[in-house]
């Protein structure tokens, strides 16, 4: 679908459709030595003008216990988020529900053994907990960072993890380069019954050997998202290619780019997953703050408004709003949803 011109400017634009609800299903809160992002800062950030309904927190090594066994450290995220959460909901200046949902990280490879580690997560989140996200990103190339083995997602005592989030009926949301696409799909055929989030649109890259190298790249990515999209456990995230390894260099330029600008360099990766997901099995997601350093918050949803002018307001409400919060089981916010279903 052609993305239809209009005159923006990154320092003026206003916000389109205001009225349209969103679960923004992915950001982060993290507290590192060089640098922050608090519940203030995303608070700033949502502000902006967009309807944001709820979110969906995301675990990003950050807070953890810094006492008991190693495996149990990473609750410590769940417990922060949690915090979070309650502060959220009981500020009344606050009007979105942040951390509706929570997706902490435990370690897989314990097999059986991080059953433990799921429950206690449970239990420091009985009401917001949904999942694991597992980060499995791997390129052999040496020039990205890899944050697990080659293979990892076909490990025999990783799968003995992996079974145990069905017990608990919770989700996992993948992390990888595109290369690993063909992975996901193994993973998401031995265990039909677990649902799978891919983030990021399973990261394209465009940087170290694949820089230079879009149309080819886009050529694997595509043969790899049809093979996801053919396991009807697999959702899909549109967001992320904000980030460095995607290999657009919007962090380098002095004046950001134009939400119009935006929405044509991502229509093509994200109307291809629509295409072949459908607009139920897809879900918008900010990817803050990590997106931050290339685009702020109202040109990021802005830019997703311009791409899906012409879709009818039912494929809007699904992508922006209605399979996050049924994914996650959101399902406080029923109103929400009706309220914008008169109002079209």
């Amino acid at each position: 679908m052609e993305v239809a011109s209009a005159t923006f400017n990154p320092h003026t634009e206003t916000v389109l459709n205001p009225e349209l609800p969103i679960c923004d299903p992915h950001h982060h809160l993290w507290d590192r030595i060089h640098e922050s992002y608090s519940l203030e800062d995303l608070i700033q950030d949502i502000s902006s003008g967009h309807k944001i309904v709820s979110t969906v927190a995301i675990e990003c090594k950050s807070n953890y216990r810094n006492y008991g066994p190693q495996e149990m450290i990473p609750v410590g995220e769940t417990e922060f988020l949690e915090d979070v959460a309650t502060q959220a909901k009981s500020n009344p200046s606050i009007s979105p529900r942040v951390a509706a949902g929570i997706v902490g990280y435990a370690d897989l490879t314990l097999g059986d053994a991080v059953v433990k580690v799921l429950e206690a997560h449970i239990t420091a989140s009985p009401k917001h907990f949904r999942g694991i996200r597992y980060s499995t990103n791997w390129d052999g190339s040496g020039t990205l960072r890899n944050d697990a083995p080659p293979g990892l997602l076909a490990d025999k005592m990783f799968r003995r993890g992996f079974d145990c989030l069905r017990r608990y009926d919770l989700n996992f949301d993948a992390c990888i380069y595109h290369p690993q696409l063909t992975e996901l799909a193994n993973l998401a055929h031995a265990f039909p019954d677990v649902t799978i989030i891919l983030n990021h649109i399973g990261a394209p890259l465009g940087v170290g050997p694949y820089a230079g190298k879009r149309n080819e790249v886009f050529r694997v990515w595509s043969d790899g998202i049809d093979m996801v999209a053919d396991c009807a456990n697999i959702v899909v995230k549109l967001g992320g290619l904000g980030s460095r390894r995607s290999g657009f260099d919007w962090q380098e330029r002095t004046v950001r780019p134009t939400s119009l600008e935006l929405a044509q360099a991502v229509a093509p990766y994200f109307e291809y997953c629509i295409e072949k997901f459908g607009v139920h099995r897809c879900m918008f997601e900010s990817n803050f703050p990590v997106e931050k350093r290339a685009n702020s918050y109202l040109g990021v949803w802005n830019a997703f408004k311009c791409m899906t002018q012409d879709y009818n307001a039912a494929e809007r409400k699904a992508l922006f709003y209605d399979t996050a919060v049924r994914v996650y089981r959101l399902t406080e916010f029923p109103a929400v949803s009706q309220a914008f279903e008169r109002a079209t």
